[in-house]
């Protein structure tokens, strides 16, 4: 690596530390949630946080945006939440001497960094309006295609599914985030600290540490990264023994799983193990990052039977499985 690309990258590494901690002052007890959720933005990708309501996954994403420097739009998904309430519409205008055109006005997801709060809680028609601008950072209305801004990342929340009035995401959507955050109950101490931060007479608001061409550029920079050969033999055994039909998935996975993640998923890793070894000082990814980011990358691209599912087997029980079978292997 160039030397001055390593000082910018020392450099960067600091302020990515200085970020986080700013964060997880505000948001206690989900260190691992905001390293995720951080390394999914430095990866230039999308995010889903999985979880009950009252977890701080609103929160997290508001935290995220000041600190990051980002202009954050909010957009709170409900049935009867329209496509063109999240893009935009035009309108019929008529000027003073009676022309009329139609002026495009544009929606919410005209930001830098959009929550979608509570995005199953939406028609899939209205939840696929969201696809084009997460894969291109376009979208197309009226058959007039309009650019969003620079750097555009979306931050999901989702409600489990078994609660009333949700809906099942389309494949195709879930491709699309990077990967999947779950958000859990904080444990007691931390529960406590939440307590007395936020139920007293002033409550701290977080600051701005990044600007969005920081993050243009910290995007930039781990991009150059390099990734060692043993690193992207191991993200490409891993993706490909998690498909039922590949020869090297065990049998377990081969009964139980209808499909499983396609190159998408080889990519995300590729790019967050790069964002992982950024957050934690080091200039090169290492195994340790790939099986950390297994389950999050790999959890929402596959897909079990239905008897499968009858009898109970988890998916995180199968990746578990695929990454012991690769530890036999080396």
């Amino acid at each position: 690596m160039d030397q001055n690309i390593v000082t910018e990258f020392e450099a960067l590494s600091e302020r990515l530390a200085d970020a986080k901690i700013e964060i997880t002052q505000h948001i206690i007890g989900q260190d691992l949630v905001v390293e995720q959720a951080m390394s999914a933005l430095l990866s230039g990708g999308h995010a889903l946080l999985v979880g009950l309501p009252g977890l701080g996954k609103t929160r997290l994403v508001d935290t995220m945006g000041t600190v990051m420097g980002l202009k954050d739009r909010r957009i709170q998904f409900t049935p009867d939440l329209m496509p063109a309430d999240i893009l935009g519409a035009e309108v019929l205008e008529e000027s003073d001497t009676g022309a009329r055109h139609f002026r495009f006005v544009k929606g919410p997801v005209f930001c830098q960094l959009l929550l979608a709060d509570e995005i199953n809680r939406a028609s899939p028609r209205t939840q696929s309006a969201l696809l084009q601008a997460m894969q291109e950072s376009e979208v197309s209305v009226a058959g007039h295609t309009h650019s969003l801004p620079e750097p555009f990342h979306v931050l999901a929340t989702q409600n489990p599914l078994e609660q009333e009035g949700t809906y099942p995401l389309p494949e195709a959507q879930l491709d699309r985030f990077l990967m999947q955050i779950n958000v859990d109950y904080p444990a007691r101490a931390d529960e406590r600290a939440i307590l007395l931060a936020t139920t007293g007479e002033i409550e701290a608001t977080p600051k701005a540490v990044l600007t969005s061409k920081d993050l243009i550029r910290a995007q930039e920079l781990i991009r150059l990264m390099p990734v060692g050969e043993s690193v992207v033999e191991m993200i490409l055994d891993l993706v490909r023994s998690c498909r039922p039909d590949d020869p090297a998935s065990p049998e377990p996975l081969r009964q139980a799983v209808s499909w499983g993640p396609g190159p998408r998923a080889a990519q995300a890793l590729m790019l967050l193990v790069r964002a992982r070894a950024a957050l934690d000082g080091r200039f090169a990814p290492e195994a340790d990052d790939v099986r950390a980011l297994a389950h999050p990358v790999l959890s929402h691209r596959m897909a079990l039977g239905y008897g499968a599912r009858a009898e109970g087997v988890m998916l995180a029980d199968l990746i578990d499985s695929v990454l012991a079978g690769m530890e036999q292997a080396a």
